[in-house]
């Protein structure tokens, strides 16, 4: 390559204005003892549900010479029938899509609904890839205001909406990566908010919601056809490897999001599994209920240490607080040398912790408390 050395590799390039600057979403993957920065579950799929993957991915495989079902109606199918049962609302298929993973499911939604000269609003912090996403589809990004206590200040919200107008409205609950949960009546007065203005679409992220203490915003979708509510497998389904997500909305938005969909965008083998895992949704909710016991013992463990600890109904803790400009960095790699990783987000002053296995946590903790005992001496 030639030119001034001193130049990043895209300096020279034609890349848009607005990716200019900007860095790739992503955390760091370090081969340490105990990782728990990213929020996987980490209990591998149990045997039955392993031997019956393969079972269906042997099936899928022998017509791997064809495409796969590009509306993937028998997984919308299942998916549609784990909701009703879960989320207290009755969906069907005409509900129900799915991508490859949520991260797909919000490009889809921000092609369809969003674009050039268009805008979309979050609530930060708040999960970075709405921001990411939007700036990639040429989708204007407006960062929204949260109280100090990292919950979303409603009135100051629906000002912001009424003077932005914004085309697509994110809200994250559990939020990720704060891990508070949002009222249904927050949402109700943003959803309001976003119709008078605009309107525009209102999507609930809701990838952590099978480790909230409340309940799915899904019967919220009753009567409001511009509200999404957005799914994964990842998590509660132990298959960040899957690349699994979903929405349920108005049978008209699941018609819209189709009309930017690559051809065939769901493989066969996708497919495949995560019929297969919706087999076993009964075992695996119980590693949930496992995760979230986990989850409500690092709470009680890290304020009985001394730390600050934002409420949390996702299967992650936001705890600090850390002084110092680099405060929050500079413990993140004393625990990293401790052979514990955890995620260093960016909020200034806090880190975030997974809710690991009881090994994995007791581990974490060990390595805090020493960390406690060095900031005090």
């Amino acid at each position: 390559m030639t030119g001034n050395p001193s130049l990043s590799p895209w300096d020279e390039l034609p890349v848009r204005d607005e990716l200019r600057g900007k860095s790739p979403y992503g955390a760091p993957q370090l081969d340490v003892p105990v990782r728990l920065n990213t929020n996987e579950n980490p209990y591998p799929l149990p045997d039955a549900l392993v031997e019956r993957i393969v079972e269906r991915v042997r099936e899928a495989a022998r017509n791997l010479n064809r495409y796969p079902d590009r509306d993937a109606v028998e997984l919308r199918t299942e998916l549609a029938k784990y909701l009703t049962k879960t989320g207290k609302y009755a969906v069907g298929l005409q509900n129900v899509w799915a991508a490859n993973g949520s991260n797909e499911v919000i490009q889809q939604l921000l092609q369809t609904f969003g674009g050039p000269g268009r805008t979309a609003i979050g609530f930060e912090p708040s999960y970075s890839m709405h921001g990411l996403i939007s700036r990639g589809t040429g989708t204007g990004w407006i960062s929204g205001p949260r109280n100090e206590d990292f919950t979303i200040d409603r009135a100051a919200s629906e000002r912001a909406i009424a003077e932005n107008k914004p085309d697509v409205v994110f809200i994250t609950t559990p939020n990720n990566p704060t891990g508070n949960a949002v009222p249904a009546e927050t949402v109700l007065a943003l959803y309001e908010a976003a119709q008078a203005a605009k309107p525009s679409m209102v999507v609930v992220d809701e990838a952590y919601i099978e480790f909230s203490h409340g309940e799915s915003l899904l019967p919220l979708l009753e009567g409001r056809p511009n509200l999404v509510v957005s799914r994964t497998m990842s998590k509660a389904f132990g298959a960040a490897g899957l690349r699994l997500g979903y929405l349920a909305a108005h049978p008209a938005v699941v018609d819209a999001v189709q009309l930017v969909r690559l051809p065939y965008h769901l493989s066969a083998v996708a497919q495949a599994t995560a019929l297969a895992a919706l087999e076993h949704t009964d075992t695996l909710l119980k590693y949930v209920e496992q995760l979230k016991t986990e989850r409500d013992r690092l709470v009680l463990e890290l304020r009985a240490i001394g730390f600050d600890v934002t409420e949390s109904d996702a299967n992650f803790v936001q705890f600090g607080r850390f002084d110092g400009e680099n405060g929050s960095h500079e413990a993140w790699q004393k625990i990293l040398d401790r052979g514990v990783l955890v995620r260093d987000n960016g909020v200034p002053g806090w880190l975030r912790v997974s809710a690991g296995t009881p090994a994995e946590n007791d581990a974490f903790l060990d390595a805090v408390r020493e960390l406690k005992k060095e900031q005090s001496a």
